[in-house]
């Protein structure tokens, strides 16, 4: 994949082989979302068509994970042509102000609270990529969606697993749960659901594009559900809503460049751990595990100080981009790292929440896009529009109501966000379109991946299979593959750690190989995914 650095797989241990293919790729969480990609690609449509249909399915079969209710974002690299970034992440209602949230008794923004929903803007963000970029139109791409609302599904393992885990989060709201809890219980592994009123507004959205969710009966019932609440939603906060176009951030890895989205995503924590690491050899064979987990700990440390400290929306930015990729700035951060002994641990004030999915394309043009849709935590802020079939998210816990904050919700304002995804160029073409799943830990799953393909030269499935750590909460989780002698060392260096008490994030990947003409595809063994090309 990387030159001749390439490591064989262990075909005595258990994993999968990566997916190999010399036209095109897909790349998702969940096998019929992968299906219903591939389905687009040989209808005619392009890596844009494909990575919707599959995400859009995914809001009717992983409906914990994402839907219709939550934001996107994306990056995009048109074959031959400079990458795009677009940012569909809510705005906050035009009332909400932390005056009127603290009058309310309120110190922090409950997650499943009503104030917690910000504007959906997956759905503006799927129109605008369509239009823009795509070949279909919405009305073939939404159809696998409409048809598995109408038709039903079958719940697979780690999605009923999630679902029984985080069903608790529903139970508030009657409507949600005699929609998403048939009988008062979730769905167990290979039951059949299915939800005709999402259907209803797909196809709404199918026919008339985003008007037929920001404005029209589907927002009415939204908002009159969030004001029957107590919310302080107006019809207009849907109907003035936009997503909008910007340009990557970047920051070089090893001769590879690095691609996020910028603020208000935490993309820039990402590039700041990139940075730092790049000052290191992880290519090292004497560095042990412990070392390296070590490395990630203490990068990540610095990286999400910065983060939880600067980023925010955009307009409320108190330092750039640049300053905080700096290179005298990030030497400072990489000169405090000491190899042999822990650093001083430092509180996140952010929510951790681990529900997103994540899909990724190329295909036969060579247009690559890295797209990701989440409502925030599981089944998001469990409120349910009952007639417009719609889940809502809750990312606005992600704002704070200290007015000193740049983070401090505001009228219009964009929250704190976590969903990433992520491009790698080399030599200003893309070689590499992934993102990891997974609240918090995204920014430095996305170096982890990174680090394990071009330090270790593993291909993409066996870097998505390696062990994985976490610092976080005042500790390092450590997924229990790690052995505990590595644990005792981390412990010995004056780390706090405890074993992960469940997996550690998704990754999806496709490595372009263009020496070859090959694409390389991964799919996490931690979810139910699976990536497939033509």
């Amino acid at each position: 994949m990387i030159g001749d650095t390439i490591v064989e797989r262990d075909f005595m241990r258990p994993g999968k082989s990566v997916a190999l293919a010399g036209k095109a790729m897909v790349a998702t969480s969940h096998p019929q979302a992968t299906r219903a990609a591939l389905r687009i690609l040989e209808a005619g449509g392009n890596a844009v068509d494909a990575a919707i249909a599959a995400v859009a399915l995914q809001g009717v079969i992983d409906p914990h994970m994402t839907g219709i209710g939550g934001d996107c974002f994306a990056l995009y690299a048109p074959a031959g042509k400079t990458p795009i970034a677009l940012n569909g992440s809510g705005r906050a209602p035009a009332a909400a102000t932390v005056e009127r949230l603290t009058a309310l008794g309120l110190k922090a923004i409950p997650d499943g609270s009503v104030h917690a929903v910000t504007i959906p803007g997956a759905v503006d963000a799927w129109s605008q990529l369509s239009t823009r970029y795509g070949k279909l139109g919405l009305n073939a791409i939404l159809k696998p969606a409409i048809d598995a609302a109408h038709e039903g599904f079958v719940i697979t393992p780690r999605v009923a697993h999630d679902w029984a885990r985080y069903a608790d989060r529903l139970r508030p709201y009657p409507a949600s749960v005699a929609q998403y809890l048939p009988g008062g219980l979730p769905p167990a592994v290979g039951a059949r659901l299915d939800n005709p009123t999402l259907g209803a507004t797909l196809e709404h959205i199918a026919r008339e594009g985003r008007d037929a969710f920001y404005k029209g009966a589907v927002a009415e019932d939204m908002v009159a559900t969030l004001q029957s609440l107590g919310g302080l939603h107006k019809i207009e906060d849907f109907a003035t809503y936009s997503a909008f176009e910007t340009q990557p951030i970047a920051a070089a890895y090893r001769g590879y460049e690095l691609l996020e989205c910028p603020p208000n995503g935490q993309g820039l924590a990402a590039l700041i751990i990139a940075r730092i690491l790049d000052g290191f050899d992880l290519s090292d064979p004497d560095l042990g595990e412990a070392d390296r987990i070590h490395l990630f700990t203490e990068a990540t440390k610095a990286a999400y100080r910065q983060r939880d400290l600067y980023i925010a929306d955009p307009d409320a930015m108190r330092h750039s981009v640049d300053d905080l990729l700096a290179e005298s700035f990030i030497a400072g951060l990489r000169g405090r790292i000491d190899m042999a002994r822990a650093s001083a641990v430092a509180d996140y004030d952010m929510p951790v929440h681990r529900d997103t999915v994540y899909v990724t394309v190329v295909d036969a043009e060579g247009n690559a896009i890295s797209l990701i849709n989440s409502i925030f935590f599981a089944f998001g802020s469990g409120i349910y529009a009952p007639k417009a079939g719609v889940l809502l998210q809750n990312r606005g816990c992600g704002f704070s109501l200290d007015p000193e904050s740049p983070n401090t919700i505001g009228p219009r304002k964009l929250p704190f966000h976590t969903i990433i995804p992520a491009i790698v160029l080399r030599d200003g073409r893309p070689v590499m379109s992934f993102g990891v799943m997974g609240g918090q830990y995204q920014a430095v799953g996305h170096v982890h991946i990174l680090s394990q393909i071009i330090d270790r030269g593993l291909d993409v499935q066996m870097a998505s299979d390696q062990p994985r750590s976490f610092f976080t909460d005042g500790a390092i989780s450590l997924e229990p593959t790690i052995p505990a002698e590595v644990k005792h060392e981390l412990e010995r260096r004056g780390h706090a750690t405890r074993w992960a008490d469940e997996p550690l994030g998704g990754c999806q990947a496709i490595w372009i190989d263009r020496e070859r003409n090959v694409l390389w595809g991964a799919s996490d063994h931690r979810k139910d995914g699976i990536a497939l090309g033509l």
